[in-house]
């Protein structure tokens, strides 16, 4: 079998199976010899569930081989982040303190990506707790950039964004809380969507910050993001947070286009950008508008404010969620997640309070958008990935992430795809966001521009 087929979308291998073209048994034995071969020098893997996933693949292929073909993703060999639980498998967050911890009951997303017939093949790497933009951070190793290996692969969910763009699964589970679908999507070339806040269950999801946290797919194509958000969105009384919502088909109008579509572009937020990603950012924005989009300007509130309101509440609640083994085992964290941890507990209440409060003005403000667009367009990322050990700016103006943290506040629908390449190589990434559940027209515009271009066609060197 040819490395070809590890750079397969969902869909295709989906399709092939449907058709008994490909074996679910040995696409998956042939990612895991790919995991054995290159992921020493990658470290998008925390644990590889080898036997399991022969297991799930056998039992899909016997499946679809007498007629009981579940879905498009029967038999797609996917990843989850090690936040995720997985009834029977060990659940990290990527951190010394749950080392050994083995969770007892799936979550619900790896429950609906069970039902649909996906062969899970492991858990993966990702920034400790989840608390960090670079994956740099893991008790479990560094995780590194397939495109070039001296950069991060973003984070926190970068082991999927990695394991991705190197060919060593179909699909992965990501969280977001400031972006961290949407980051390693853009650091490492592939697609990242974080839904609607409450569209998608956080149950035996380890949390961040409550009511920021999000969970959702990572993958190659924008169909393939599609396909698994029909797979796992749903109501879950379990979930208080959970948004029930009548049944809806995202991949249904994928290729309806972009003529029509209102496109928003707040001009005032790019300053400081990377001029490849402006260049890249602006050349797809062109594009969108020769496929028939309009363009349309939008007056923004401050990054100043988005970023300070998302720090307080981010550090606040991820403080709370940690304040047992801060007390009894500091020590067992990475030295940058308990520094960033401690601030929380310097944070007064009164910040906190102040925050949330204007989280509200800021979520009105930022709907009202769409009032005059249908989706809003900018860069995912100011700059290409960091460099390993390259220090995180928390600076509103300089954060890597402040064009992403907009969407967490606010819990409105983002994707990011690839829309460049700068001079060393390295992917860029465009975010599209879009009113709250209505990622049917995110997905929508994101696959016009995809269709348009190549830029996901392209592999890392040293993966084949």
């Amino acid at each position: 079998m040819t490395g070809d087929v590890a750079f397969l979308s969902a869909a295709e291998l989906g399709r092939a199976f449907a058709r008994r073209d490909l074996s679910p048994v040995e696409v998956t034995r042939h990612l895991l010899e790919r995991i054995e071969r290159i992921d020493a020098g990658l470290r998008c893997w925390i644990t590889v569930t080898s036997e399991r996933a022969l297991d799930q693949a056998r039992a899909a292929e016997a499946e679809i081989g007498r007629g009981a073909l579940r879905g498009p993703l029967h038999g797609v060999p996917i990843g989850i982040k090690d936040l995720v639980d997985v009834a029977g498998v060990r659940c990290t967050s990527g951190s010394r303190i749950l080392a050994e911890h083995v969770s007892a009951r799936d979550a619900a997303v790896t429950e609906r990506l069970a039902a649909a017939g996906t062969v899970l093949i492991g858990k993966q790497n990702l920034h400790e707790f989840a608390y960090g933009l670079t994956t740099g951070v893991s008790a479990f190793g560094v995780c590194r950039n397939p495109w070039k290996r001296e950069r991060v692969p973003g984070g926190s969910s970068g082991g999927g964004g990695a394991a991705l763009a190197a060919g060593l699964c179909a699909l992965s589970v990501g969280t977001d809380t400031g972006g961290s679908i949407r980051i390693p999507a853009s650091a490492c070339g592939v697609v990242g969507l974080k839904p609607t806040l409450g569209r998608v269950s956080r149950r035996g999801v380890f949390p961040l910050a409550w009511s920021l946290d999000h969970v959702g797919p990572l993958a190659r194509t924008v169909e393939d993001t599609a396909l698994m958000l029909d797979a796992i969105v749903g109501h879950d009384p379990d979930d208080p947070w959970s948004v029930s919502r009548a049944g809806e088909e995202f991949a249904r109008d994928l290729e309806r286009g972009a003529a029509g579509v209102r496109v928003g572009v707040a001009s005032e937020w790019l300053a400081g950008v990377a001029p490849a990603v402006t260049a890249a950012v602006d050349g797809a924005i062109a594009r969108l508008e020769r496929l028939g989009a309009r363009r349309v300007a939008l007056a923004a509130p401050s990054l100043e404010r988005v970023y300070t309101a998302f720090h307080a509440i981010i550090a606040s609640e991820a403080s709370a969620a940690h304040e047992r083994w801060m007390r009894e085992r500091p020590g067992d964290y990475q030295e940058l997640t308990h520094r960033a941890l401690a601030i929380g507990y310097a944070l007064p209440a009164v910040d906190y309070v102040n925050a949330r409060r204007e989280q509200a003005r800021l979520r009105d403000e930022i709907c009202g958008w769409f009032e005059s667009c249908d989706v809003v367009i900018g860069p995912t990322l100011p700059r290409t990935a960091l460099a390993v050990g390259e220090p995180v700016s928390r600076e509103p103006l300089e954060a890597w992430n402040r064009f992403t943290v907009p969407f967490n506040l606010t819990g409105l629908p983002a994707i990011s795809l690839p829309c460049g390449f700068d001079g060393d190589g390295l992917p860029i990434g465009l975010q599209i966001a879009g009113r709250a559940f209505d990622e049917a027209t995110v997905v929508r515009v994101a696959r016009a521009y995809e269709r348009d271009t190549e830029w996901n066609s392209r592999r890392p060197p040293g993966v084949d």
